[in-house]
């Protein structure tokens, strides 16, 4: 592998966003270098599933062929209070189908389309400090075979686009904080061999128990892959003031037990990993002169199904479009970064994570519940909400709705999304 010394848009993480971002960057006629610090194909702790919002982000990569290959589903089977709820994708503005694909192979598939836009890919790189020049970075360092201690590289820049994940080291370097008193996630995945692997729904259990038999202020899911196997997993919510006290592991594997004849599963659970989410724009600092942190790395997650991939997608491609709209000499993508990101997630961010956060209080979904999953029309439209399913371009009553709260939402924010 030949380590290229410059660049003009370096992008540092090759999940979904980077590789989106350098793909779109590539095809606007930038010079494009892609590091990560894994040796690809690798995984990556997620659910795995596309919604409807991230299939419309594929489809414009051009890859709906590639993806109409693997599992596709007609959306979302809520168990929960006694109650089982069948709720198609809606359709409107946004594709009514959605899909499934292990972030070893989809990751992979999207940094080589990255690669045949023309961007060059360099991986075991682990990015771990910048040099600066008059406040803008005009290189990064890299510790090789991504191992601490290691020999180091510098790859100088003229921009720098930071997609290195929920912990985003990089962003750290570079000043990044992380705010805790909006609500985060605990997550954790697993697979499990199913003979419902080609289930053309998703599943989500609304009424998740600990071994306690508390009520839990999250879900269960469990994402068929077609490929014989499903993505099984838990998540909790948390804030600083009601953080989780749960072990995510044994959960899982508790819910695993209890869904296993359901689901017709079998043998034991496979690769179980977890993670800590950050959500709703609950960072700040995601830009200077000429760089920029997107997708997870400016928490760029649903607060209400930790959703991120779909972001990823988008906002790798807005900032290869803002990107390639200014010169690379451009001033002030420290102030028009932030601000494209609040007018495209703000408001959204901002209920969402209001509504997530009140879940966390004890006893109050229990008690909300059973009333919400006796109505299929209210259920239908939390999918709507909650599924990241509402877009700029929807004029409909719920989405009107959802915009109006919005707005109301993120005028009471002490710290509004990415402030």
């Amino acid at each position: 592998m030949t380590i290229p010394t410059s660049t003009d848009v370096l992008v540092v993480g090759a999940g979904p966003t980077g590789s989106a971002a350098a793909t779109w960057a590539a095809r606007a006629g930038m010079d494009v270098v892609l590091a990560d610090a894994a040796v690809f194909p690798r995984d990556k702790t997620c659910g795995d599933g596309l919604t409807p919002r991230a299939i419309g982000e594929l489809q414009r990569l051009g890859l709906e062929d590639w993806l109409r290959a693997h599992t596709v589903n007609q959306g979302l089977r809520a168990h929960g209070f006694g109650q089982t709820l069948y709720l198609p994708w809606p359709g409107g503005s946004l594709p009514d189908w959605g899909s499934a694909v292990a972030r070893t192979e989809l990751d992979d598939h999207l940094r080589t389309t990255a690669i045949k836009a023309g961007a060059v890919a360099v991986d075991g790189l682990r990015a771990v400090d910048v040099r600066m020049s008059a406040g803008r970075v005009v290189g990064v360092v890299f510790e090789q075979g991504g191992r601490s201690g290691a020999d180091r590289v510098e790859i100088a820049c003229r921009r720098l686009v930071v997609a290195d994940g929920v912990r985003s080291p990089l962003g750290k370097v570079l000043g990044r904080e992380w705010h805790r008193e909006t609500v985060y996630g605990v997550a954790g995945r697993s697979y499990v061999a199913s003979e419902m692997s080609d289930d053309p729904w998703i599943s989500s259990h609304l009424e998740l128990r600990g071994q306690d038999g508390k009520v839990l202020s999250g879900y269960g899911w469990i994402f068929p892959l077609g490929t014989g196997e499903v993505n099984l997993g838990v998540g909790t919510l948390a804030t600083a003031k009601r953080p989780a006290d749960v072990a995510i592991k044994p959960l899982m594997a508790h819910y695993a037990e209890e869904r296993r004849t359901d689901f017709k599963l079998s043998g034991e659970l496979r690769m179980p990993t977890s993670a800590l989410l950050p959500m709703g724009g609950a960072v700040s600092h995601v830009a200077g002169p000429n760089w920029a942190l997107t997708g997870d790395a400016a928490a760029c997650v649903n607060p209400l199904n930790g959703e991120g991939i779909d972001y990823g997608l988008e906002t790798g491609r807005l900032i290869a479009e803002l990107l390639a709209e200014r010169p690379a000499d451009a001033p002030g993508l420290d102030v028009v970064w932030p601000a494209l990101l609040r007018e495209h997630y703000g408001e959204s961010f901002s209920i969402a994570r209001r509504l997530a956060g009140l879940v966390t209080i004890p006893r109050l979904l229990p008690a909300l519940g059973p009333a919400g999953m006796r109505s299929d029309w209210l259920m239908t439209l939390a999918l709507r909400w909650m599924g990241n399913l509402v877009t700029d371009e929807d004029r409909d009553r719920a989405a009107r709705v959802w915009r109006w709260a919005g707005r109301r939402s993120i005028a009471l924010d002490h710290r509004p999304p990415f402030g």
